[in-house]
This record gives C-alpha cells, sequence and structure tokens, in this order.
C-alpha cells in the first residue's frame, strides 16, 4: 500500500508538485532505546521504502548518500520525506544518512525537519565545527548521529561524541581506511590493526556515553565471513552494527539478543548487595553467585541497563 501511493505520487518527476502534494507531519518518534540492527536502504528505491514496516531490523537507514545516483538526489529526499510522513508511529527507529553538509547535506536536513525523522546521520564529518553546524541546522527533538569515516573525526572522537546532541556513532570503516591510506585487505578479523581500531571506536564511544555501531559487511552474501564479524563484535562488546540485508539483520538480532540467564544473575546480584548493603556489609560470598563487592554490583547494574535498553 506505502509502495503503491509513493509511485503514483512521484511519477509525474516534477518536484515543484511533489512539494506541493507532500505535508510535514508531527511524528512520535520512537521510544527505542537501543538498535541492535541498522538496515541500510536508499531511499531512491520505492520498493524498498514500501517494506519497513514488515522489516525485522530495529533500526532503518534511510541512506541519501553512497550508493544514489547525484541524478536521482533530489527525488530520493522526497520519497524519504513521503515515507516519514506515512509513518506517524513506527516500531523501528527511523534515521536518514543524508550528504555532507556541503554537499547538500545541509539543504537535505532543513527539508525533511519538518518531517521528523527520530535521527539525521551526517557523513564525512571532520571537526567539531561539523558538528556544532549540524546541531545548529537540526530541530531540538531530532536526534544526531555522526559517521566516524575520515582521520579527523577518528583523532577527534571523543570530543565529537561528547557534544550534548550527539547519541550515536557509526564506524564508516571501507573509507577510513581510505583516508587513511591503509589497505582495504587488513580489514579481517585476525588483524591487530582493526582489532585495535575497532578496540579504540568501541572503548571512546562508550566513555562519553555515545552508542558505537560496528561497520557494514559490504560482501552480504558472504553469511560465513559476517558470522565470523559479529562473533567478534559481541565477544569485544559491541551490541549494534550495520546491515545490508534482512538475512544479515536476523544474523544480528539473534547473536545479540538479550543474554537472560546473565540478566537473571545479574538480578540477584543486585538484590543480594542491596540486602547486605542494609547491614553495611559491602563485600561478602553468596554459595550460588560467588564473591559479591560493589564493582561486582555495579557490574550486574550495568549489565541490566543494558538489557532494559535492548
Amino acid at each position: 500500500m506505502l509502495t503503491n501511493k509513493l509511485e503514483a505520487l512521484m511519477r509525474c518527476n516534477n518536484l515543484d508538485e511533489i512539494d506541493a502534494a507532500l505535508e510535514p507531519v508531527v511524528r512520535t518518534h520512537s521510544t527505542v532505546k537501543h538498535c541492535r540492527s541498522w538496515l541500510m536502504l536508499s531511499a531512491h528505491n520505492i520498493k524498498h521504502l514500501g517494506k519497513i514496516p514488515l522489516l525485522e531490523a530495529d533500526g532503518i537507514m534511510l541512506n541519501l548518500e553512497d550508493g544514489v545516483d547525484i541524478s536521482l538526489k533530489p527525488l530520493a529526499l522526497r520519497q524519504c520525506a513521503w515515507t516519514l510522513s506515512q509513518l506517524p508511529t513506527c516500531s523501528k527507529k527511523l534515521v536518514v544518512r543524508v550528504n555532507p553538509l556541503d554537499e547538500g547535506g545541509a539543504e537535505e536536513i532543513r527539508y525533511l525537519n519538518a518531517f521528523m525523522p527520530d535521527a539525521i546521520r551526517i557523513p564525512k564529518v571532520r571537526t567539531l565545527d561539523d558538528v556544532h553546524r549540524a546541531a545548529a541546522l537540526l530541530e531540538a527533538s531530532i536526534e544526531l548521529h555522526l559517521s566516524i569515516e575520515t582521520k579527523e573525526a577518528w583523532l577527534a572522537l571523543a570530543a565529537l561524541g561528547a557534544h550534548e546532541r550527539v547519541s550515536t556513532c557509526y564506524l564508516g570503516i571501507l573509507d577510513l581506511f581510505s583516508d587513511m591510506r591503509l589497505p582495504q585487505e587488513l580489514i579481517v578479523p585476525e588483524n591487530s590493526t582493526i582489532l585495535a581500531m575497532l578496540s579504540h571506536f568501541l572503548t571512546t564511544c562508550r566513555c562519553v556515553g555515545v552508542e558505537p555501531v560496528s561497520f557494514v559487511f559490504q560482501d552480504y552474501h558472504n553469511a560465513a565471513g559476517f558470522h565470523a564479524w559479529v562473533a567478534l563484535e559481541k565477544q569485544m562488546g559491541f551490541r549494534s552494527k550495520g546491515c545490508l540485508s534482512p538475512s544479515q539483520v536476523a544474523l544480528v538480532n539473534a547473536m545479540f539478543a538479550c543474554d537472560h540467564a546473565a540478566v537473571a544473575r545479574a538480578r540477584k546480584i543486585v538484590a543480594r548487595f542491596e540486602a547486605e548493603q542494609k547491614h553495611r556489609r559491602s563485600g561478602f560470598s553468596d554459595a550460588e553467585l560467588g564473591f559479591i563487592d560493589e564493582p561486582v554490583y555495579k557490574g550486574a547494574l550495568a549489565l541490566l541497563d543494558t538489557a532494559e535498553s535492548s
């Protein structure tokens, strides 16, 4: 149904007529606190946009940047706006990846403000000034997300992520390697350079309080390769990854699913510690749970916080 209406609207191929037909909408922003899977959809593909309500991804990335031919970008922008207008409420987080600010992105943000995506993702960020500029353009209720894919952004990651409007950072590994003049052949799970970079990205984002989203694996036909990356990233502490296909989404959702046994254990630790605290005991042994002290208690609280936001 969404697809049929959109095709009818776009058939005129006259941007002024399309703009006249599009009506701003007050969307109820998604209450999803954490997205395991982010599915990339090109905003010029009408059929893909029409399937959004049926997709299993926690987050949908409506893409106006890479993969959209420059001649199609104006129409893709309007298709993106229309899609948002038809989904005043949505169980998924709807984010738009605009173009770089000086390559049409600033104008796209101004256009999309009236259609209230849950967030705008800014690519090719280099400096804190870029973040200030994007934040000034963006309506206050819309989250600001950043692509970390330039060497300048990599060096300034902590400062960029600490900006009060930024809630999520995505690792754009291919562009980042290109900007650093590193060969993409290094991007394999066993390479120490990529492991160090993943660790730095994860821990820096965590320290400044933003969600780190691991990179998109381009070879979406290679299920075994994708599985290897997701298994590694889960082991490292990631809980969110970009996806290019429904099959990747299914794997990510399964791999990053809540560990109910760990959550149950954490609740027991919290309950036992808080009960003992009333008797001014902060370090003790439990026959089932082992030794419990304040650091163990805080770790359990952190795990529960993560589980509740999933």
